[in-house]
């Protein structure tokens, strides 16, 4: 059975070499393994596929990850930190809770949010068509 992300690549056209295949393999294992937080960038993605297939350079994954951004299979997140990183692309919209210390990413859907974000587009006279919304936090300590 084919995963979400190269049934993706077949659709959209996508030639899928073996090492192609494997860097989706572990993209798509990844919330599995590593949970609902991870969003690796390409060094991280490069480490876990050359535990596979020693034998593969970064550049493979480098050029893998931007073809598969490229047609809208991955989505890219340029969250504070510097380094790009990368998901599946969804069909649910969700935001997302960065930890500024730990890097853990929270994923998360509000629906008062969403009605206060399309409120405020129509207060100002806008539809709106789409939205990224990124919150930074530490984690609170108990007061003890």
């Amino acid at each position: 059975m084919l995963d979400n992300i190269e049934q993706k690549c077949l659709s959209k056209g996508v030639k899928l070499t073996e090492q192609r295949k494997l860097i989706v393999k572990v993209i798509s294992e990844s919330k599995e393994a590593y949970g609902e937080s991870d969003h690796p960038d390409v060094d991280e993605l490069y480490n876990r596929v050359s535990k596979i297939e020693p034998k593969i350079s970064i550049a493979t994954v480098y050029r893998t990850v931007k073809l598969l951004e490229e047609a809208g299979i991955l989505a890219k997140h340029d969250f504070k930190g510097g380094k790009a990183r990368y998901e599946a692309m969804v069909e649910s919209h969700h935001d997302h809770l960065i930890d500024v210390k730990t890097g853990e990413i929270i994923e998360f859907v509000d629906e008062e949010i969403e009605k206060l974000q399309k409120k405020v587009a129509e207060k100002h006279g806008y539809k709106l068509v789409d939205h990224k919304l990124e919150l930074y936090g530490v984690k609170k300590t108990s007061d003890k």
